[in-house]
């Protein structure tokens, strides 16, 4: 029996227009030539919603769009089918360079964040505030969001949570604001969960901090990950648990987190599984991902 929420929204607040750039084989301090390019739009919302209408979801990205660069992602999103909004941005959306081949490591080289502006912002509270309900998904960084100018979308977001669950995937000033509320799961790394401690109780024994801080809570559900080591998670019981994702042959994690995020979200919320049973869903679609392959049916089953 599928449990509510039927629909899922993603908040990107800093969306990429991203570039890459493959060769043969390449080295820093010299002209070279690749040998293809594509374009991409990145940032973690719109990630996990385009996994969740893989996963058979409905789902829709939030997000601000700016400029020139702003108008290509919007219409590459237009293109792809994605269900989106896009709330127009002062400043032009960030571009990014992936260079790949060869016998370097896969870099990524990002342009400076900027805020979306005041209007942008109101744009996207009034959207929030629209809505009957679902889930939504707060994803990756979220520049200026300590500005006066973010006041409407964190009154926003505490109305949100009247009407339905909100779900934290993020880091920095957004991640230290949103722990302080009855959020329905928090998802991060564990670089990022370090953050929320002074420097002194960083580095320690990630599985009895995490305890801690959940009985401390809101909020009271995490899921922790370690890269390849094993996951930790507290349910909103309070139960504590370990899972090892598999292992793989990696060619890039980047995406798998998000990847994560949108197969527990639908396991979770889509669903009905608890929250261990839909980590265990998750972690093989994250670790394929990571080694670039493909679990993914056709349409799972709810």
């Amino acid at each position: 029996m599928k449990t509510t929420p039927a629909h899922f929204y993603t908040f990107t607040g800093n969306l990429l227009a991203e570039r890459t750039l493959t060769f043969a084989d390449w080295a820093p301090g010299c002209t070279q030539r690749a040998r293809a390019e594509s374009f991409q739009v990145g940032g973690k919302g719109i990630n996990v919603s385009r996994m969740l209408r893989r996963l058979g979801e409905r789902s829709r990205a939030l997000c601000f769009a700016g400029g020139p660069s702003g108008l290509e992602c919007t219409e590459r999103l237009r293109s792809e089918g994605l269900d989106f909004q896009a709330f127009a941005a002062d400043s032009p959306t960030r571009v990014g360079t992936v260079v790949r081949g060869g016998s370097q490591p896969e870099t990524t080289f990002l342009g400076p964040d900027a805020s979306p502006g005041a209007a942008a912002v109101r744009a996207c509270a009034d959207f929030i505030d629209a809505q009957d309900g679902g889930l939504l998904a707060i994803c990756g960084s979220v520049p200026g969001w300590d500005d006066a100018s973010f006041d409407p979308l964190r009154a926003a977001l505490e109305r949100w949570l009247g009407r339905g669950p909100l779900v934290a995937d993020t880091y920095g000033p957004p991640l230290r604001w949103l722990v302080g509320r009855p959020l329905a799961l928090v998802k991060i790394n564990r670089l990022e969960f370090d953050g929320l401690f002074p420097q002194a109780e960083r580095g320690g024994d990630l599985a009895g901090r995490l305890a801690s801080r959940a009985r401390s809570g809101p909020p009271r559900a995490w899921v922790i990950t370690d890269g390849p080591g094993p996951v930790q998670l507290v349910d909103e019981a309070g139960r504590a648990d370990a899972l090892t994702p598999p292992r793989v042959r990696e060619v890039s994690a980047t995406g798998s987190g998000d990847v994560l995020l949108a197969c527990l979200l639908q396991a979770r919320w889509g669903r009905g599984l608890a929250l261990k049973e839909a980590v265990e869903f998750a972690l093989p679609y994250a670790a394929a991902h990571a080694a670039q392959t493909s679990l993914l049916p056709s349409a799972p089953a709810k």
